[in-house]
């Protein structure tokens, strides 16, 4: 499976393109809000969600039958961003789990702000 191709259809929202990399008992967790998707619900989630958005993959690791995907999700218009960490089950060339964290980018809470501790990653 094209783990790079598979990203480009998630943020371009082809959902006829995004059917093609499930199975079709395929189960999809978004954990930080408690939702389980199945493949045509985790499509329309995703297509119909607002706005046109742009992304980009940080980090891909491999290990058996599992790729995990880090990746920074955008709108085009550069109003927000996010990062997700995807933990990808592969079977058959196709994706059978997939265990989804996302979080909204923004500052260091003012507490630790506060300590004068860390510095900025980029």
């Amino acid at each position: 499976m094209d783990i790079e191709k598979f990203f480009d259809a998630v943020i371009s929202q082809n959902e006829e393109e995004l059917k093609k990399y499930f199975h079709k008992n395929a189960c999809i967790k978004w954990h930080c809000t408690n939702e389980r998707f199945h493949v045509e619900e985790y499509i329309k989630a995703n297509c119909e969600y607002p706005n046109d958005w742009n992304g980009e993959i940080e980090r891909i690791e491999k290990f058996n039958d599992t790729v995990i995907l880090v990746c920074r999700v955008f709108p085009v218009d550069n109003s927000a961003s996010f990062h997700v960490v995807s933990f990808i089950r592969i079977k058959d060339h196709l994706i059978a789990e997939m265990d989804e964290y996302w979080s909204d980018d923004g500052a260091a809470p003012e507490w630790r702000r506060k300590m004068k501790i860390g510095t900025a990653i980029k």
